[in-house]
C-alpha cells in the first residue's frame, strides 16, 4: 500500500479475498478507493478527505475500507473504475456495485457515506447491481470485411481536430496506435497530430511525455508519466521517423529513450511510472528547486509495460541501428522473463508480493515484442517464448471464440468474465505475427475468431481502437512478408527492416550460400533480391500505390 494511504487515519485493508470475507462477517459493505501512485488527485483526497478524522471514523466503523492500486489490480480497475482518478465505489459482500464517484471532498464524502449506508441498511445485498463490463453479455459477433477498415478510417476522419490536431475537441489523449493507424491511411493527420503532441506533451526540460492534455490546445498536460504511454509514443514517433526521415521525431525518440534509460531504468527492468513533479511554478520545472522535489518513482516492473518498452525500443533499432535501444530492449525482455511462472506471466514481482498470473493483457504484449524480437535479433530462443505465451491464452483464456482478460476467480466481481476489446486486438496482432513466421496457420484462426468475436459492433468503433481496423486488415489482406535468406544484422537484413511499412513481417530463415530476399502479399511476390537496392525494388513490385 503506499505512503499517501498509509497516512491517512483510515484503516485500509489491501485489495484480496480478505475484506470481502470480514464485510461479509461484519454485515457491512466495502468501500473501494481506486487509486495509482501517479494520481495527484487520488493523494489530495487522501489528505483533504480520508484524513479528515469524521470521515475517517465513518468509514472504518460502518465500511470495510479497501484501497486498490489500479495499476496492480486491473481486473478490479475494469470492474470498479468509475470513470476517473480516484473512483469512489461501494460495493457489496458479493461484489455488485452500490454507488460509485469519483473525487469527493470532506463534505460530499460524509454525505455520500450516510446514503450508501442508509441503502445498504434498507435493502442490503439486493441494492447492488452487476459491473456493467460483466454482466453476462457476450460481445457482438460479426463477419470481418474489408469495409471495416474503411469504417474506422472514416471516423477517425470526421473527429480529426483540424485546429490542433489530434481526435475530438475535449480533452486530448495521445492515441499513439491511432497515430499508427493513421500513418498508412491519412498520414497528414498523423504527422500534424505527433507535431501537436510534441508540442504539448513532451516535456523538453527531463524528456518523455505526460500523460494527457485537459484541454483541445494541448497547452495543459496532466504532468504525471507512465510508461506504457512513453513506449506506445516513443514507438509511433518511431513509425512517423520510418515514413519521413525527419530528424524531429529521431529527436524526440532519443531523448525519451534518455528519460526510459535513465529516470525509469531499476536495474531490474522499467518502472511502471513517475509521479508529477511537486512543483507547481511551470517556470520552475526543471530548475534546482524543481530537481530537489522531484517526482517519485514507481519502481513496480510490469509485465506489459516492460514488452511495451522492449518492442518500441527494438522497432527504434531496426530503422536506426541504434545500439543503446537494442541493450535496453533485451534487457527489459530479461526483465519479462523473470515474470515468467511455468508457461505464463505473472503480471508483476515486488518482493514476494506477485501479481495475478496469466492475464491477457500481459501475453498480447509479450507476443508482440517477442514475435517483434525474433524478426529483429534472429533469435529462435524469442520464437519459441512467443508460442509458448500464445499457447497458454489458446488453452486457458478462450471462451468460444473470445479471448478472457484473466483467470474466472478472484475477489468480488473478478468471479465474471471480463472480454476486454483491447487487449483481444493486440493479442490477435501478435497471432498474425506469429503464423507468418512458424507458418503454423492455427494462430491466424484464432485471431480470426478473436476479432470476428467483435466485428458485430465495429460501425461504432471510434479513435481510440482504431487498431482494430488495422488488425482486421492485416489479417484480410495478410501483412507485407519480406523472407530474408541472410544473418540477422546483415545489409540485406536491415534493408528489409527499414521498407517503409510499419505492419510489416520480417522473416530470418536459414542461410543459403547466396543471401536473398524474398517479397511477398497475399496476391503477390517478387525476388529473389540480393542487394538493399533490389530490396526496395522488389517491395515496389508488389505494393499498389497508397
Amino acid at each position: 500500500m503506499d505512503e499517501s494511504a498509509r497516512r491517512t487515519r483510515v484503516e485500509w485493508q489491501a485489495w484480496g479475498p480478505e475484506p470481502f470475507a470480514v464485510a461479509e462477517r461484519r454485515d457491512a459493505p466495502l468501500l473501494l478507493s481506486l487509486s495509482a501512485t501517479w494520481c495527484d488527485a487520488c493523494h489530495e483526497m487522501d489528505r483533504e478527505t480520508y484524513d479528515d478524522p469524521r470521515i475517517a471514523a465513518n468509514c472504518n466503523d460502518r465500511f470495510v475500507p479497501v484501497r486498490v492500486d489500479v495499476d496492480r489490480h486491473p481486473r478490479a480497475r475494469e470492474r470498479y473504475n468509475a470513470g476517473s482518478f480516484p473512483s469512489t465505489t461501494f460495493v457489496t459482500p458479493s461484489g455488485a456495485i452500490l454507488a460509485s464517484a469519483g473525487y469527493l471532498d470532506a463534505d460530499a464524502m460524509g454525505g455520500v457515506l450516510d446514503r450508501v449506508r442508509e441503502t445498504w441498511d434498507d435493502e442490503g445485498e439486493s441494492a447492488g447491481r452487476v459491473p456493467r463490463g460483466v454482466r453476462d453479455e457476450r460481445p457482438p459477433r460479426g463477419e470481418l470485411e474489408p469495409t471495416i477498415e474503411a469504417m474506422i478510417a472514416g471516423r477517425l476522419e470526421a473527429t480529426y481536430d483540424d485546429t490542433y490536431g489530434g481526435w475530438g475537441t475535449d480533452a486530448k489523449f495521445p492515441l499513439p496506435e491511432t497515430i499508427e493507424f493513421a500513418l498508412k491511411r491519412d498520414r497528414d493527420a498523423a504527422l500534424r497530430t505527433l507535431s501537436a503532441i510534441r508540442e504539448g506533451l513532451f516535456d523538453e526540460h527531463e524528456g518523455g511525455f505526460f500523460r494527457l492534455s485537459t484541454t483541445r490546445t494541448w497547452e495543459h498536460p496532466r504532468r504525471e508519466k507512465l510508461l506504457d504511454s512513453n513506449a506506445a509514443l516513443l514507438r509511433a514517433f518511431a513509425n512517423g521517423y520510418l515514413y519521413t526521415g525527419d530528424d524531429a521525431h529521431r529527436t524526440v525518440v532519443e531523448r525519451t529513450i534518455d528519460y526510459l534509460t535513465t529516470t525509469l531504468w531499476t536495474e531490474e527492468g522499467f518502472a511502471g511510472s513517475q509521479a508529477p513533479t511537486s512543483t507547481t511554478d511551470p517556470e520552475a520545472v526543471g530548475s534546482d528547486t524543481d530537481r530537489e522535489t522531484s517526482a517519485a518513482v514507481d519502481s513496480t516492473i510490469f509485465a506489459d509495460r516492460n514488452a511495451l518498452a522492449a518492442e518500441a525500443l527494438l522497432t527504434y533499432h531496426a530503422y536506426t541501428d541504434d545500439e543503446r535501444s537494442v541493450r535496453y530492449a533485451r534487457r527489459a525482455l530479461d526483465a519479462l522473463a523473470e515474470l515468467r511462472d511455468g508457461d505464463a506471466l505473472v503480471h508483476y514481482r515486488d518482493g514476494d508480493e506477485i501479481g495475478t498470473r496469466g492475464l491477457l493483457t500481459d501475453h498480447a504484449r509479450a507476443v508482440e515484442v517477442l514475435t517483434t524480437a525474433a524478426s529483429v535479433l534472429g533469435d529462435d530462443g524469442y520464437l519459441d517464448a512467443a508460442r509458448t505465451l500464445a499457447d497458454f491464452v489458446i488453452d486457458e483464456r478462450r471462451d468460444g471464440a473470445v479471448l478472457l482478460e484473466g483467470p474466472v476467480t478472484g475477489p468480488g466481481a473478478c468471479d465474471r468474465p471480463l472480454r476486454p476489446l483491447d487487449d483481444a486486438v493486440v493479442m490477435a496482432d501478435g497471432l498474425i505475427d506469429l503464423a507468418v513466421l512458424t507458418g503454423e496457420e492455427a494462430y491466424r484462426e484464432v485471431a480470426r475468431d478473436a476479432l470476428s468475436a467483435f466485428a458485430g459492433a465495429a460501425d461504432r468503433f471510434g479513435p481510440p481502437v482504431a487498431r482494430y481496423g488495422t488488425v482486421v486488415s492485416r489479417l484480410l489482406d495478410g501483412p507485407l512478408t519480406i523472407e530474408v535468406s541472410a544473418p540477422a544484422g546483415s545489409e540485406l537484413h536491415r534493408a528489409a527492416l527499414r521498407v517503409a511499412d510499419h505492419e510489416k513481417v520480417v522473416v530470418l530463415s536459414d542461410t543459403d550460400a547466396r543471401e536473398t530476399a524474398v517479397v511477398r502479399t497475399q496476391d503477390a511476390e517478387a525476388g529473389p533480391a540480393t542487394t538493399p537496392d533490389e530490396v526496395a525494388s522488389a517491395v515496389a513490385d508488389v505494393v499498389a500505390p497508397q
